[in-house]
């Protein structure tokens, strides 16, 4: 992706490490695509009302990672406080999608890959949080 290209070509300072954070926009697009394409799979599923919960989860983990990615990738006027709560409720987000995802995986290969996206974002959310702090 060009996330790391884009962001090295910011004319102004960025107070953060400019490779974690483009690491970190980038993981938070794939869990984002991940959890949208597992809500999509989670409906065709014959089991469908099963996986309501996983469904709207899923959903809101995607909502939510996305426009985490879009606060990271704006730097002017940058607030740090908004920026760690956005964090924040993103690594939330990701632990309690990839929790409800977990408990589907055995059944339901889609979950399986997408708890593991959202391991991987909460991780990446982390980490950045613990850079900002």
């Amino acid at each position: 992706m060009k996330t790391a290209e884009m962001m090295n070509t910011y004319p102004a300072e960025i107070n953060l490490d400019r490779d974690l954070l483009a690491r970190t926009v980038d993981t938070l697009v794939a869990c984002a695509q991940a959890c949208t394409a597992c809500a999509d799979a989670c409906l065709s599923e014959e089991m469908v009302a099963e996986l309501r919960k996983c469904i709207r989860t899923n959903l809101d983990c995607a909502d939510i990672c996305s426009t985490t990615a879009r606060v990271l990738s704006r730097h002017t006027g940058y607030d740090a406080n908004l920026t760690r709560a956005q964090l924040q409720a993103c690594a939330q987000a990701c632990k309690s999608c990839g929790d409800e995802c977990e408990q589907h995986a055995g059944h339901h290969e889609h979950c399986r890959v997408c708890a593991e996206a959202c391991r991987a974002c909460e991780q990446a959310c982390n980490e950045l949080l613990a850079a900002i702090a």
